[in-house]
């Protein structure tokens, strides 16, 4: 799983008007929860920039006036007008016990059913997953070389490695579409090879 260092500063207050004027002067109000207990910081809103603008998910090692924390995001807010980021969470990592995140899918190889026409649809482009942070990969990978057309790879045909999947286990992750103009000539083969066996 990806690392990623950012530097935060505790904060005393934390009323709306104290989080407003953290929010003027560049910096976002952030919690930590977990066993050092709730710990209120703010962070310079430009350190996000990597952690939220991004498909990956992050092991953030956090240091707040000196202190170090291991923890993952767990929450972003965002000003619903500019999309601004108004307020995260964190929950601090205990290595003994699992913690549920997104990860997200890195597809390997090129579908067959594309090489015969067909169009690639990535259904899903993260996966909810359960586990130790030490067995969390950067991404789960899925390999598509098989994929024909017509068919469909789901969550319960991937395959992990210490980790559960909590997505449910018939929802598709990538299909291969028949597209119209060759959903004739496939039917009508398929036509042709049913008189065939008769």
């Amino acid at each position: 799983m990806k690392s990623i260092k950012i530097n935060g500063q505790k904060r005393e207050g934390s009323g709306k008007a104290a989080n407003n004027q953290l929010r003027n002067t560049g910096f976002v109000p952030c919690n930590l929860y977990g066993k050092s207990g709730n710990i209120n910081f703010n962070i310079f809103s430009t350190d996000f920039k990597e952690l939220v603008y991004t498909p990956d998910t992050y092991r953030v090692e956090l240091n707040i006036d000196g202190e170090q924390y291991s923890a993952v995001m767990k929450e972003v807010q965002f000003h619903p007008l500019s999309d601004q980021i108004t307020h995260v969470d964190f929950h601090e990592i205990d290595e003994n016990k699992p913690v549920k995140l997104e990860l997200p899918i890195r597809f390997t190889g090129n579908a067959a059913g594309v090489r015969e026409g067909g169009k690639l649809v990535k259904k899903l482009r993260a996966l909810k997953v359960k586990g130790l942070v030490k067995d969390m990969p950067d991404a789960i990978e899925v390999d598509i070389s098989d994929l024909g057309l017509g068919k469909s790879i789901k969550v319960r045909d991937i395959d992990t490695k210490g980790i559960e999947i909590m997505n449910a286990g018939p929802n598709p992750v990538a299909t291969v579409e028949v597209p119209r103009g060759l959903k004739g000539k496939t039917e009508e083969a398929a036509a042709a090879t049913g008189k065939k066996k008769k």
